[in-house]
């Protein structure tokens, strides 16, 4: 499969991605994850409780479709067809992580403050973090893997220590992030700048006032 969208970061390297790179599809547990040597993603994971199964399926269903029609006739996706898969994840799934259902044991500073720094932790070694935010429920996160590093492998190393780092914390046993994650392949500039305007915007968006978990390393967006 041959993706032909690709652009120039003149600031920090290529966000988008090399046409010549070899595009690969990972199916995980209920989504389909495309990586790319030298991409640059949008990622977001969430706690295990603050998304109910029926939230999630009317998302999947709905961007089925969308890749059904694609492989139908005969193309991969093209630039308005990504555009609605986002839009669809930002309505379907965003608005209600943002409503703060479930637990939202980032609420807490020293859970939020830990979370924040795992993030942080290998940044400019495994891969340059442009922008994050921890949510009460979720994090999201613009990040590009550095060579000999794969994108799953900081998800999970993220996840896994946050999770028993958290657990202790809260005196508590069992699951603390949902497995699956969401991940978007940036494709060009516009799409990089949006990804870091939509994670820094996140607290207002959900109302959250003076929320500090949310940081840009060196990539001021568009108009601030």
């Amino acid at each position: 499969m041959k993706d032909e969208d690709h652009g120039r970061d003149v600031e920090r390297g290529d966000h988008g991605r090399d046409a010549h790179a070899t595009l690969r599809i990972r199916q995980g547990a209920r989504l389909p994850h495309w990586t790319m040597d030298g991409a640059t993603y949008f990622v977001t994971f969430r706690l295990g409780d603050s998304l109910p199964k029926s939230v999630l399926d009317a998302w999947l269903y709905e961007r089925e479709n969308i890749e059904k029609a694609a492989i139908r006739s005969g193309h991969p996706l093209i630039a308005e067809e990504r555009k609605r898969l986002n839009y669809l994840y930002s309505e379907k799934v965003g608005k209600y992580l943002d409503a703060g259902h479930g637990a939202c044991w980032m609420r807490d500073d020293n859970i939020a403050n830990m979370v924040a720094n795992s993030l942080q932790h290998f940044d400019g070694d495994r891969y340059e973090l442009h922008a994050w935010c921890v949510m009460p429920n979720h994090v999201h996160a613009v990040l590009r893997p550095l060579a000999r590093h794969e994108l799953p492998q900081i998800l999970h190393s993220w996840k896994s220590f946050s999770a028993h780092a958290a657990n202790k914390l809260l005196r508590r046993n069992g699951q603390f992030w949902e497995e699956e994650y969401y991940d978007h392949l940036i494709r060009d500039e516009a799409d990089f700048r949006h990804c870091v305007e939509y994670t820094l915007a996140n607290p207002e968006m959900a109302g959250l006032i003076d929320w500090k978990w949310v940081s840009s390393t060196g990539v001021p967006p568009v108009g601030r």
